[in-house]
């Protein structure tokens, strides 16, 4: 989302909200190659105009839209079994898995690209991803638990986590399970 850089009328919940669901649907539909702004507007019921005051690209909607749960809401819930290591390494899988797909793969792309494009757009992905992510929370226990041992806080162990994704993905090489696996290990050992 970039409010406060675009001048014009406050944004309208219903309105953001349609145009948001409008692009979960587009992307599911079309794939990333193929969505346009003009289609979005059209399925959301609001003007092209409409979607640009509020969002400069196609990128920057699918960010948002990921991060309001309606692009992948149930697929990247980290799973809470009691067991870190093993949660971390089946979200990695999971998240590799699903960045295998061309739809995962072009989401990647919008991500990256909105990201580079839009600095709040990062510093908001960075956000919900960084010391917010549940993830997070729970490295940044373990790094509690031993501070003498710990190579790093929670959110930057997080940050570790997912430049691994971000780089296989660039790369369109997929995540091998026992490289996600001694990563986690790693990064949840005390005496890492």
């Amino acid at each position: 989302m970039t409010e406060g850089h675009r001048s014009g009328p406050v944004r309208s919940d219903a309105a953001r909200r349609a145009i948001l669901e409008a692009t979960a649907r587009q992307f599911h539909e079309k794939g990333y190659d193929r969505l346009t702004i003009e289609g979005i507007a059209h399925d959301a019921g609001t003007g092209k105009q409409t979607v640009y005051r509020w969002w400069a690209s196609k990128g920057e909607l699918i960010a948002e839209a990921l991060l309001e749960g309606l692009i992948l809401p149930d697929t990247l819930a980290p799973p809470d079994t009691g067991d870190l290591e093993a949660d971390l390494g089946a979200w990695l899988q999971t998240l590799s898995e699903v960045m295998q797909q061309p739809r995962g793969e072009a989401l990647m792309r919008s991500i990256i690209a909105a990201a580079a494009e839009h600095p709040e757009v990062g510093k908001r992905l960075r956000s919900a991803l960084g010391a917010d992510f549940v993830f997070a929370r729970r490295l940044q226990a373990e790094v509690d638990a031993h501070p003498d041992a710990a190579p790093a806080s929670g959110a930057e162990l997080t940050e570790a986590l997912l430049g691994l994704i971000i780089v296989r993905a660039l790369s369109r090489e997929p995540l091998d399970p026992s490289t996600a696996a001694r990563l986690v290990r790693v990064l949840t050992a005390p005496s890492a």
